[in-house]
């Protein structure tokens, strides 16, 4: 059974940083993009940022670009979102998940992703 596992998320002060791993078990990933997604309160599910199945490429939204980092370790199939100056309205929800191809780019769509983690609560106080 394909599980993925979230966690490292936090309360913190606006400026500061935190790391976020997610832990896939069940089957391996390393041919798969992987991505990391939000979604706060009273709004709709958005994508943060994407990588590719080997790690070459990496993708932002707007928002975090400049601020935040995805990577992986495709020997321990865990992706890692480490988040710098964070904001207040970085507050939300951050699920992992992975991709249905390899690619991992924008725009990010729900249905190019085919499994989800249970999400990790950020919360950023200003």
């Amino acid at each position: 059974q394909v599980q993925l596992v979230a966690s490292g998320g936090g309360l913190v002060q606006a400026g500061g940083s935190l790391r976020l791993s997610c832990a896939a078990s069940g089957r391996t990933f390393s041919s798969y993009a992987m991505g990391w997604f939000r979604q706060a309160p009273g709004k709709e599910r958005e994508w943060v940022a994407g990588i590719s199945w080997n790690g070459g490429s990496t993708y932002y939204s707007r928002p975090v670009k400049g601020r935040f980092t995805i990577s992986r370790d495709n020997a321990e199939n865990t992706v890692y979102l480490q988040m710098n100056s964070l904001k207040s309205e970085d507050t939300a929800v951050y699920y992992c998940a992975v991709g249905r191809s390899g690619t991992g780019g924008p725009p990010g769509l729900d249905t190019e992703y085919a499994y989800w983690g249970q999400g990790t609560q950020v919360t950023v106080s200003s």
